[in-house]
């Protein structure tokens, strides 16, 4: 499974994506899974930029759009399921993503340990997770 903005979808908060060239050959190539978790879960793009804040997560203009966040990563978990995927890649410091560190709800580009809700789900479902600056190492 990979997040569908590094294979080259247009579905980042502001309307752009992440492409990452080994992975949209992955994604062209059928060999992947893409997923938006943000998108599945009814938010629109471009949308304002959202982190995590406590345990909720928080658009820049104070809206709380844990609900969404949620329903789209439950429903991003099921396809991963569905399919047998025990591997992700995904955006590094999302709020959807992010594994390992994420935005700290200040909106202030500083880093905190953790993941972000898909993530976390991914990661108590037992997948090994990896994001665009270290996936690599499954290409060998």
């Amino acid at each position: 499974m990979v997040s569908a903005c590094l294979t080259g979808c247009p579905c980042r908060y502001d309307g752009q994506s992440n492409t990452v060239p080994e992975l949209a050959r992955l994604h062209e190539q059928g060999l992947c899974l893409t997923v938006c978790p943000e998108v599945l879960g009814g938010l629109p793009i471009p949308r304002t930029p959202c982190e995590i804040r406590g345990q909720r997560v928080i658009s820049r203009d104070g809206t709380d759009c844990t609900p969404q966040f949620v329903k789209g990563a439950r429903l991003a978990l099921r396809q991963a399921l569905q399919q047998g995927l025990r591997v992700a890649v995904l955006k590094a410091r999302s709020p959807s993503c992010g594994a390992g560190a994420v935005y700290d709800g200040t909106f202030s580009h500083t880093l905190r340990q953790g993941d972000g809700l898909f993530a976390a789900m991914l990661r108590r479902e037992g997948f090994a997770l990896y994001n665009e600056e270290n996936f690599q190492v499954l290409l060998h």
